[in-house]
């Protein structure tokens, strides 16, 4: 029988790893909405602090990463114990893209900067990262309290951030296609709405994540995460 302080250092251990990942969420959720509003505003000061700090989750991704293996060396877990320290893995690796779409979007501040765009499409932005700030706050509260039914809610509410993203994507195309002198920085914008949009999709992987944490079961089959057709253009885009 495992002594009382065994079970006692093994529980904080498992607590380390969730204290972990909220912390990681907390930051990435700020490093979005800051991303945004140096956009929005053309706040370049703003966008070096944001790219500066993801450092802050590539440390805490590693940090995860280790404590993981350690507790599976030592512990030798089984069932849900094995799950959260896997489960832990993942969301962390998943956060870590969080705050890689956030830089990415911050590091083309200063080439929106040069030339400003109507006022709709940065509304439209805003909206964007909101939806998805929110499906990121909402899953790792889910995460926090372990709520299947949480989880559900934040997987079918993909949908909208796709349907805006799509919205959103063609305006900006239409922009282009009215005045050459848009594209450089309407291609930067799309650029941004798919980070964003992608923001989603990565809260939807946590969503599975916690749902295989608490049933031990993958979530059901859902649609195909991806429009193909917008990639292919923003490829061409960014080629030239």
């Amino acid at each position: 029988m495992p002594s009382q302080h065994t079970v006692t250092s093994y529980d904080e251990e498992l607590k380390f790893l969730a204290r972990k990942i909220a912390e990681m969420g907390g930051h990435a959720e700020r490093m979005v909405e800051q991303s945004i509003k140096a956009i929005v505003t053309a706040d370049n000061a703003l966008a070096q602090r944001v790219i500066s700090e993801d450092l802050i989750l590539d440390a805490g991704e590693r940090e995860i990463d280790d404590k993981a293996i350690m507790i599976i060396a030592k512990r030798q877990p089984m069932a849900v114990d094995l799950r959260e320290i896997i489960g832990a893995i993942r969301i962390s690796a998943d956060l870590e893209r969080v705050g890689d779409m956030g830089k990415n979007i911050a590091k083309r501040v200063v080439a929106v900067s040069e030339t400003r765009q109507s006022v709709k499409l940065y509304r439209g932005l805003e909206t964007l990262a909101e939806l998805a700030r929110t499906q990121l706050k909402d899953v790792l509260d889910a995460y926090a309290t372990r709520s299947v039914t949480q989880i559900n809610i934040v997987r079918d509410r993909d949908d909208e951030i796709d349907a805006m993203y799509t919205s959103l994507f063609r305006e900006l195309l239409t922009y282009m296609m009215e005045d050459p002198r848009n594209i450089t920085a309407c291609t930067h914008l799309l650029f941004c709405a798919k980070n964003i949009e992608r923001i989603g999709d990565h809260a939807t992987n946590i969503a599975e994540t916690v749902y295989y944490i608490v049933t031990g079961n993958q979530m059901p089959p859902d649609r195909p995460k991806d429009d193909f057709s917008h990639d292919v253009v923003l490829d061409e885009l960014h080629k030239n």
